[in-house]
């Protein structure tokens, strides 16, 4: 039996789907805005735990640095801080479907659990689905867990591992295995004549396969084998004679892992709200076009630009706070009823015009290449890059993201 939960009728609720970093950064600085007498918050994820993303592929690998315990962080009362500290509630469960409000009245969020939450505003910010090696379960803390120590069994066990797909993905991977396995075979294979993709300049990206290859990694560029052949194979299943490559090169791993591109998490939204691509159409307010109280953000909205964790928390979060702010003073001015004044004609509105492009990709804890779009476009090589983020991964600001302090 489906139950109606609204937690406050005498408050509007705001909804944020995904707690990630564009979700956490949204939440918290909420927390610092907004007046707990008259909203009240909620968060659902899919998984009772963040995944700090750029610590994932070294948490895969090994277990350096205790990464289990400092980069999984549990959700719960300390998710919520400041103003809403006492006044957040989160739920665990996967979202399967939006029955949306008309002409931005409110609407209502239906999980797997049975829950249907009711929103005055929503927030989408889920994020992307990754390739199998960080396709992390949501059940329990105790099936990440699991997954964690397979992958890093199944690595241990392999004697020759090719990855498919040469994005950051794949070469932050290749980094990490190097470092804990220096002499077992690891090649790259990626379609396109150089890494990562057309974004980044070639400069940047041949100067990414050299450092590769100079830790003796095999890096196979406009090259490429069969999307079934890509799945992960275990020992048991890699055919005898290997893989014959697209350019006739015979490859013979015990591991195929796929590495390749993400995806936009948006399966729970209908068709008509996205782009071919899967992404979230959205006006410069991170407004949906025909909902104007549901805003999205971070990887899956339809923005041209590379998808980041820094563009979400940094450059999305922060417009996204100030509208939603202005959207529910107009709407409190128009006696509870729907805001009259769209935000993308008012010119009170927080507008997005993109932000500059710019990755640090690790080799593993001593190395990788970092590229800003300012000026000519300016590199750094593997001292500055481990210093910004190769060396600890960013695991040490996590808690100031989510609250939460490892015991």
């Amino acid at each position: 039996m489906s139950t109606y939960k609204k937690f406050d009728n005498d408050k509007s609720t705001i909804v944020i789907v995904g707690g990630g970093a564009g979700g956490l950064s949204l939440l918290n600085r909420l927390s610092t805005t907004i007046d707990p007498e008259k909203h009240a918050v909620i968060l659902i994820d899919a998984r009772p735990t963040l995944m700090h993303l750029p610590s994932t592929l070294r948490l895969v690998v090994s277990d350096t640095d205790d990464l289990i315990r400092r980069s999984i962080h549990p959700y719960g009362d300390h998710t919520f801080r400041n103003k809403l500290k006492g006044n957040g509630t989160f739920i665990q469960a996967t979202v399967q479907r939006i029955d949306f409000g008309d002409d931005g009245g409110s609407g209502q969020v239906v999980l797997d659990n049975g829950e249907i939450v009711a929103y005055d505003v929503l927030v989408l910010a889920t994020g992307s689905t990754w390739p199998r090696p960080i396709a992390f379960p949501t059940e329990s803390t105790k099936a990440i867990t699991e997954h964690i120590q397979a992958r890093r069994a199944e690595f241990a066990a392999a004697t020759n591992i090719l990855l498919v797909g040469g994005g950051s993905v794949g070469i932050e991977l290749a980094g990490e295995l190097r470092d804990v396995f220096p002499s077992k075979p690891i090649t790259i294979i990626h379609r396109d004549a150089h890494l990562l993709n057309s974004a980044y300049p070639d400069k940047f990206r041949i100067g990414i396969q050299k450092q590769l290859e100079d830790r003796n990694i095999t890096v196979l560029t406009g090259d490429a084998i069969t999307a079934s052949d890509a799945s992960d194979v275990s020992s048991s299943q890699v055919p005898k004679e290997g893989f014959i490559t697209e350019k006739g090169q015979i490859l013979k791993p015990d591991l195929v892992v796929p590495t390749w591109g993400t995806r936009p998490n948006t399966s729970y939204l209908p068709s008509d709200l996205l782009s071919s691509t899967g992404h979230v159409k959205i006006l410069p307010t991170f407004q949906l076009p025909s909902h104007p109280n549901v805003f999205a953000l971070g990887d899956i909205i339809d923005w041209k630009e590379q998808k980041s964790a820094a563009k979400a928390a940094y450059f999305h979060a922060p417009k996204v706070v100030k509208n939603i702010l202005l959207y529910l003073r107009e709407r409190g001015e128009a006696g509870g009823a729907p805001a009259s004044v769209e935000l993308a004609t008012s010119k009170r509105s927080a507008k997005y015009n993109g932000a500059i492009e710019m990755i640090v990709v690790t080799n593993g804890k001593a190395s990788g290449m970092a590229y800003f779009d300012i000026l000519w476009g300016i590199t750094f090589g593997g001292w500055l890059s481990s210093l910004l983020k190769s060396k600890n991964l960013l695991v040490s600001k996590i808690s100031s993201i989510t609250g939460y302090t490892p015991a």
